[in-house]
């Protein structure tokens, strides 16, 4: 297994695609969730894209934005493994680099909410009530500077 962090610049176009793919078969086929995947956040400078590879197989994929007039807040999101990868502890890595390009920021996300738990055992905590978002149940969440 491979961690890789990327900016958008940095990106194979194979890897693009495969990350784009990835997202549309989970978020919006498996979890019928149509919704505008491009929204221009993945091409912002400060994007960085944490890939998780076996060999040139993508198993997960997560975002981290920046948030903020100074960028002082990290957003991360469009948090995937696939269905094959999914079992196998392979979220923790992924999550891991996601905290190492937090660093020492204040990170929220948008959880779901049966992965509050998940995401708590990574230094997040609620933040808000929980809401629904296209029939899934979400839960605000927010990790504390350096967590």
């Amino acid at each position: 297994m491979d961690v890789r962090i990327l900016s958008f610049d940095e990106l194979p176009p194979r890897l693009a695609y495969d990350i784009w793919r990835l997202r549309q078969e989970v978020f919006v086929v498996e979890q019928a969730c149509p919704y505008p995947d491009l929204d221009g956040r993945d091409v912002e400078p400060a994007t960085r894209h944490v890939l998780l590879l076996d060999g040139e197989d993508l198993l997960g994929y997560l975002r981290v934005l920046s948030e903020g007039p100074d960028g002082e807040v990290a957003r991360v999101g469009r948090v995937v493994l696939a269905p094959a990868a999914r079992g196998r502890g392979l979220g923790t890595p992924l999550m891991q680099a996601a905290l190492d390009v937090v660093g020492d920021r204040v990170s929220v996300l948008s959880a779901q909410a049966p992965l509050a738990g998940w995401y708590g055992a990574h230094g997040y905590v609620v933040s808000g009530p929980g809401y629904d978002e296209d029939g899934i149940p979400h839960v605000p969440m927010t990790r504390p500077t350096g967590g």
